[in-house]
Order: structure tokens, then sequence, then C-alpha cells
């Protein structure tokens, strides 16, 4: 962290006032690990690393209730429905018997996210940000059997 300081003028004059300050290249912890990985149709392999509990499978577990790295894997293994740079979207379907739910699985295939918050380290890709059920705040539970 820097310390910067300021001066602070206010109606009764000037005050000095100092603290520490985040430095602006400081990046936000989440864990790198790979939970799973996925090599899609275009070859690219994507991680689904552990992240923390904005982006990753820390992330989706638990705020979308999915568990399982098939679901992710599932959707991965079709082709790219949206790209936009570095960021891609994975449309699948996750079927139990007459129930079916449509999985979206967000992918930041870069080393960096947009942001410039996370980076997955020189030779790396971020993977998976975000994956969940569309329509609905979190999956149904028979999707993780």
């Amino acid at each position: 962290m820097k310390l910067i300081s300021a001066i602070v003028v206010t109606a009764a004059g000037a005050a000095l006032v100092a603290g520490p300050v985040p430095d602006a290249s400081a990046q936000r912890y989440w864990n790198k690990k790979v939970r799973c990985e996925q090599t899609d149709p275009d070859g690219r392999v994507i991680p689904t690393r552990y992240g923390n509990g904005e982006l990753g499978w820390n992330h989706f577990s638990g705020k979308h209730n999915i568990k399982r790295c098939r679901v992710v894997e599932a959707a991965l293994a079709g082709k790219v429905d949206k790209k936009n740079g570095g960021r891609l979207e994975y449309h699948g379907v996750a079927r139990n018997g007459t129930r079916l739910v449509n999985i979206v699985v967000i992918v930041q295939y870069a080393r960096r996210t947009a942001d410039g918050e996370y980076d997955a380290g020189k030779g790396k890709k971020i993977g998976v940000i975000t994956a969940y059920c569309k329509g609905v705040n979190k999956c149904p539970a028979w999707i993780n059997q």
C-alpha cells in the first residue's frame, strides 16, 4: 500500500490528512488453482479456477448452485455462442427426464479480466468466470445428481 498525504482545506483552515491508500496496481486475491478443465471444439483449454466470491468455482457453486464440473464442461464442449474480445459465452442444456434447464457459462479467455482486477499469470487464462441457469436465481438441485 502506498501512503498518500493530502491537504484538506476547510472553513476552519488547512489540515494535513495522511492514511493508507491502496496501490492502483494491486489486484484482488483469488485462488488460481484449477478445479476442472475442458477443451472446447476450437482447441481452447479452459480452466475453471477456484477463484473467490466474485468469479470462478467459489462464486457460482454457491450463488448459482452448480456443484459438478460436468455441468460446466457440457456447455464448454459446444461451440462459442457469443464472443466479445476475450469474453466467450457458451450455452448448454441440462436434462433430467422431461425437465430441461438452459446453462450459460461465461469465460474470460485472456490473462486478465476486462476490468484488470484479476491476472492469471504469464501464459495462462482466467477461464470460467461464472456459470448459471438461465431465467432462475439458482439452478435446480437435480442438475448436480
